[in-house]
């Protein structure tokens, strides 16, 4: 049974992602989650107390899932297919999440906005030491490492916009198009790589 306080949470991401954070009222949000208006303070806090919980939830996942992946394997090769799979899925699954992660840091106060790109940039780190120790190593080859960790986050993260899992092809083949996208975009030889992901055709069925 779904409790009062994961109402509130679930009224508040679909609101604060359909609306954003200042277009969303205390009496929508209430409506939303079948509360009071009163009520709804119990479960809440302030509504930016609100707005952190939902972005550090997100941002927790994805912090531990990354330091996960570089613990599990120990090539930059194997590593950047790992969180390229990670972040498709996870954006493709939780569109909400991203829109609002990405979308309302500008409404938070600049000490909880502080908070909250810290964690994004401890995310992001995980990207740049693979990013960096494949160019070390040989593995990838581009002008500038900033500039491609910034293409790969923006383009992975784009599925949330889009995906649609009654579509053509589903999310896991989906996240291998998208590693080996991820692979040509650094210039890593995938030709000669047992562990670069395998070619999927476009006229392959499969249920995305």
């Amino acid at each position: 049974m779904t409790t009062s306080g994961e109402r509130v949470r679930r009224a508040a991401l679909e609101l604060f992602a359909e609306r954003g954070f200042h277009g969303t009222g205390i009496r929508q949000l209430a409506e939303r989650a079948g509360l009071s208006s009163a009520s709804l303070y119990h479960y809440m806090g302030t509504k930016e107390d609100l707005l952190v919980e939902l972005m550090r939830t997100s941002l927790d996942r994805l912090v531990a899932a990354a330091d996960a992946v570089l613990l599990a394997h120990d090539d930059p090769t194997s590593r950047l297919i790992a969180l390229v799979r990670l972040h498709v899925t996870s954006h493709a699954e939780r569109p909400l999440e991203t829109r609002v992660v990405d979308d309302e840091v500008h409404a938070l106060s600049p000490q909880r906005r502080a908070e909250v790109v810290a964690l994004r940039d401890r995310y992001e780190a995980a990207w740049r030491e693979v990013i960096d120790e494949g160019l070390a190593q040989g593995a990838f080859a581009v002008e500038s490492a900033a500039v491609a960790r910034r293409a790969l986050l923006e383009m992975c993260s784009g599925v949330a916009r889009w995906f649609d899992p009654a579509g053509p092809t589903a999310l896991p083949a989906l996240a291998e198009q998208y590693a080996g996208l991820a692979l040509r975009l650094l210039g890593a030889d995938t030709a000669t790589d047992a562990s670069a992901p395998r070619r999927v055709d476009a006229d392959t069925p499969s249920p995305v």
